[in-house]
């Protein structure tokens, strides 16, 4: 068990057995971090995280309610929190580099070079930091609105569900026929040819623009979904899914994406990527062409009351 920062430790399964060095360092909150919740002898404030050290594991999505259990456990006083996974090398580590990119901020690199320095064994497998960059993307907070974190969660989810079977219904966006007659400021893309309404604008992941041949020598998912850049040259529009494409996708890898009303082809699906015409490889890849579409935007006009007459 090595001291972090004042009040902030990390270290392995084998020191919650060391009741003298608990003692000692005054813990009195204990985040585990594992995949079996330990059985801890004392009147600690704990909290267990099922977090397997796999890169199958989604570390990123629970990196909020750890550190905020860190830091609200250094607001009462005393207190000091212990972060520990099985060997307190990579997923605790995670953790605390989360902890101290949020609270001092730190980018990934830095909070992580200054933990090695502090604790020289510690080495968070390569997934685990993607995660963390993507948590920097984000300001140090998971976004579940945000382009980057809907596609991570997208490949997370081929991950779980290879044979893509049983996806869980939150993976869908709601079908913005079903979400009933409720006025948004938000634009909604509907088919050209039949007027269908498709998807809402925030189910759009942006990206950054490609270069051509050279886009594709990007390997890490952040790189490959980072939002910004100008996307003038983009033809298609890359989306979330959404619930009127459920049975097209389920247990299939590919295939064309076609309206539920009218059935013409509105663009293509791959749950491997695909390529935008910008050049900038997508994974996976719901894609929409722009030239069969066409964005609805709902116009306020200060004054203007409807209703009947």
């Amino acid at each position: 068990m090595i001291c972090v920062q004042s009040g902030v430790y990390i270290g392995g399964a084998s020191d919650l057995t060391d009741w003298q060095n608990l003692t000692d360092a005054a813990i009195t909150h204990i985040l585990t971090v594992d995949s079996e919740e330990p059985e801890v002898q004392g009147s600690f404030q704990r909290k267990f995280i099922y977090a397997l050290d796999e890169s199958s594991s989604d570390l990123l999505s629970i990196l909020d309610d750890c550190v905020e259990f860190i830091i609200e456990a250094l607001t009462t006083t005393p207190a000091a929190v212990l972060v520990h996974c099985h060997a307190g090398v990579s997923r605790s580590a995670a953790v605390v580099t989360a902890f101290m990119m949020k609270t001092h901020s730190l980018t990934v690199s830095d909070a992580y070079a200054k933990l090695q320095n502090i604790k020289p064994d510690v080495k968070i497998i390569e997934e685990f930091l993607d995660q963390l960059e993507l948590y920097e993307t984000m300001g140090c907070k998971v976004d579940e609105t945000s382009s980057v974190y809907k596609q991570y969660r997208l490949r997370k989810v081929t991950e779980k569900y290879p044979e893509l079977k049983n996806l869980p219904r939150e993976v869908f966006a709601a079908d913005p026929t079903s979400l009933g007659q409720t006025q948004s400021s938000e634009a909604i893309c509907r088919c050209r040819k039949c007027r269908r309404s498709l998807f809402r604008s925030s189910s759009i992941l942006s990206h950054t623009s490609g270069t051509g041949p050279a886009a594709f020598t990007h390997k890490k998912f952040s790189h490959l979904t980072a939002v910004g850049g100008d996307q003038s040259q983009c033809t298609s529009h890359f989306i979330e899914p959404v619930q009127w494409m459920e049975q097209a996708l389920l247990g299939v890898m590919d295939g064309q994406l076609l309206c539920p009303k009218c059935s013409s082809k509105l663009g293509s699906f791959n749950w491997f990527g695909e390529q935008c015409s910008c050049g900038r490889w997508v994974t996976p890849a719901f894609q929409i062409h722009k030239n069969r579409v066409d964005e609805i935007k709902h116009l306020q006009i200060p004054g203007l009351r409807l209703g009947n007459s």
